[in-house]
């Protein structure tokens, strides 16, 4: 069994040795442990400390494309690498490497498929209070929404087989965290966690500039994934709301017409035709989405079965490599 523990880099030269020394080197169950590094368009020296540090593999953009593109492009190259289990880890040291043990466990003994590493945020001591509460909330949102029991949705620290990382198609930008764990919960994947261990804080976070920069960009990401694997139920809500007040509006002129004939509250009519046909319009749109879902899962599908063809093919040349 092979394992390869990918860290995605931004400018991490004086961070990634502390992260690398932390690494384990022999994991009961894994045959061969790998270290794969993106660099995301580093413009300091953080490839060149990844070579001298010894590291088996490096993917180099050539310019920086964000989080979420560096962690796709790492699972990417682990399956063609011949991956049977990936880890994430950050480079700035934050968690700590003496957990992957524990974190790919749930994998090796085929009890899951997505392991996150849950790191009691409620314990970290450089996480503020309002930082911890909204992480909590943000946790909370995404176990209603993915049908998960993750309590730390925000973790990057995480383990995926190869038939997990084969079926994730991060979308966003922004983040692959909350992302993954909704889509793992939609495609009815085994998602696990185990509580991990964090190191002292190096440096501030740069993925996102402050706690209302990260409600926004949070909010977005899981408003976009469930509208796209539940479109016919997030557009029933707003079109059952809309329609409702309208509803509400027209019983309200109605009772006014027939004790007082409606003089004075048209409007109130008006308004209540208004709101019942945007509401019936949102709930058509709903319709509509859920069938360019089906497409969606149907694409999915077919991606996946490419994915594994390509894996087959590459497994298949590297062992005719071996027999030459």
């Amino acid at each position: 069994m092979k394992l390869i523990i990918q860290i995605p880099c931004f400018n991490e030269a004086e961070t990634l040795p502390l992260t690398l020394a932390d690494l384990p080197r022999h994991i009961a169950g894994v045959d061969e442990i790998e270290v794969l590094i993106i660099d995301d368009g580093s413009s300091d020296e953080t490839t060149e400390v990844a070579r001298r540090s010894g590291v088996h593999h490096i993917v180099r953009m050539t310019k920086n494309k964000g989080l979420a593109n560096g962690f796709m492009a790492g699972l990417d190259a682990s399956l063609r690498l011949g991956a049977d289990i990936i880890v994430n880890t950050d480079a700035d040291n934050q968690y700590n490497g003496a957990d992957i043990p524990s974190l790919v466990r749930p994998i090796i003994d085929g009890q899951a498929e997505l392991v996150i590493g849950d790191r009691q945020t409620d314990e970290i001591h450089h996480f503020s209070w309002m930082k911890k509460r909204l992480q909590n909330l943000g946790s909370w949102v995404v176990r209603q929404v993915s049908a998960t029991e993750i309590p730390d949705a925000t973790s990057g620290f995480r383990a995926l087989s190869r038939e997990a990382a084969l079926q994730m198609n991060v979308l966003s930008r922004f983040t692959y965290t909350l992302e993954t764990i909704i889509q793992a919960g939609k495609k009815n994947l085994a998602v696990s966690h185990v509580p991990v261990r964090t190191n002292s804080k190096l440096r501030e976070s740069r993925l996102f500039k402050g706690n209302w920069n990260y409600i926004k960009r949070s909010i977005a990401t899981i408003t976009r994934i469930y509208t796209m694997y539940e479109p016919l139920k997030m557009f029933s809500y707003i079109g059952g709301t809309i329609f409702g007040a309208g509803f509400l509006i027209g019983l309200r002129f109605l009772y006014f017409y027939i004790t007082t004939g409606g003089a004075g509250h048209i409007q109130s009519l008006i308004l209540a035709a208004v709101l019942l046909m945007i509401g019936f319009q949102v709930f058509i749109i709903g319709l509509v989405a859920d069938l360019i879902g089906f497409n969606r899962r149907l694409i999915e599908s077919a991606l996946y079965r490419v994915r594994r063809l390509e894996l087959r093919q590459g497994e298949t040349a590297r062992e005719q490599d071996k027999a030459e």
